[in-house]
């Protein structure tokens, strides 16, 4: 019996994975796909919108190939959480191609990687390759390791510095750990500052690990699919910041908050809002469902910084209850004040 392949998707908030994934789905070339996403947050908003293409409606499999883990982060509940989920989907093998994985944003893939050392997984799945998605325009405005040329001074001065951030680390594993790199919305940035990002990353990866610039998670198939790398057998190669460490731990001051409201938003005042809020917190992520008066289809809103962008999904079905529901993901978050300023 074959193993099946898997490839795991990580990327920093915001960057693009959910869209990857997506794209992914509605252009599977037949290819019978298991999706595991991973949410960082107790409302599932990425399950949710990757149910939405409807793929799994039309190429007859089973409405339980796209499953979410909500109950924390996937590296530090590979035992609690993946494995027996693995598991289950192990006991289809024969009804699947290829599985995704999509890991939260504030996830390690290493430890993910080791499981697939275990030997109830092992016998049956390899990890195929290792995506990491990087977005040009948050790197290039300092969102994840401030600012490019500063820390590069930074570097040069003083090599024993110890300058990093956890987020900064959480970035520099996620790049370490890749087969590819997708760099997302290189359409917002102008052709020197991409070449700039691209030369940062370049220096950044281990040898060989090429970027490819995406849009709107546009890519093929065969780019993303069959490396073939067996990644869990050359882990070694792949170094973390968190290798010697019994148990690496979290920024504990990041935090998600939950915003579920019956209130019905128009979308360019509820992004003012949100807009200066960013501004106002630090908030590195906002995700979720808005429900628009007067209209029959569900609103899907993203934000990454000040930066958000919008679209309809899918109508709301018969039966089902219009609310809005968002994720919020930053630092020391307090869900009173985040409600209290978008209520009002």
């Amino acid at each position: 019996m074959h193993k099946i392949p898997v490839t795991v998707v990580t990327g920093f908030l915001g960057a693009g994975k959910t869209t990857l994934v997506r794209h992914l789905l509605q252009n599977n070339q037949g290819r019978r796909i298991a999706v595991l996403v991973n949410e960082f947050g107790e409302v599932g908003i990425d399950g949710d919108l990757l149910r939405s293409c409807q793929v799994c409606d039309e190429a007859g499999n089973p409405a339980d190939n796209i499953i979410e883990l909500t109950n924390g982060c996937l590296c530090c509940t590979v035992q609690e959480e993946f494995f027996p989920t693995m598991q289950q989907l192990l006991k289809r093998r024969e009804q699947i191609d290829c599985m995704l994985i999509e890991t939260s944003g504030l996830a390690l893939p290493k430890p993910l990687v080791q499981a697939f050392r275990w030997p109830e997984i092992r016998n049956s799945a390899t990890v195929d390759g290792v995506i990491t998605v990087v977005d040009c325009q948050a790197l290039a405005a300092g969102n994840l390791v401030g600012d490019l040329d500063a820390l590069e001074a930074q570097r040069q001065a003083d090599s024993s510095l110890e300058h990093e951030t956890p987020i900064e680390e959480l970035f520099e594993d996620q790049l370490a750990c890749a087969d590819l790199v997708l760099l997302t919305k290189v359409d917002l940035v102008d052709q020197a500052t991409h070449a700039k990002i691209q030369d940062w990353l370049e220096k950044q990866l281990p040898s060989g690990v090429k970027i490819i610039p995406c849009r709107d998670g546009q890519i093929a198939p065969e780019i993303l699919l069959g490396f073939n790398a067996a990644v869990e057998d050359n882990l070694d190669s792949r170094p973390s910041h968190h290798d010697h460490e019994a148990e690496h731990e979290h920024d504990e001051e990041i935090n998600s908050l939950a915003l579920i409201c019956d209130q019905a938003f128009e979308p360019k005042a509820l992004i003012d809002k949100l807009q200066k809020l960013v501004q106002q917190q630090e908030i590195y992520r906002i995700k979720g469902f808005v429900d628009v008066p007067q209209k029959s289809m569900r609103l899907v809103l993203q934000g990454v910084g000040k930066r958000f962008e919008s679209f309809y999904d899918r109508p709301w079905n018969s039966g089902e209850l219009r609310q809005t529901r968002l994720v919020v993901i930053g630092r020391d978050l307090d869900q009173t004040q985040i409600e209290a300023a978008i209520r009002n």
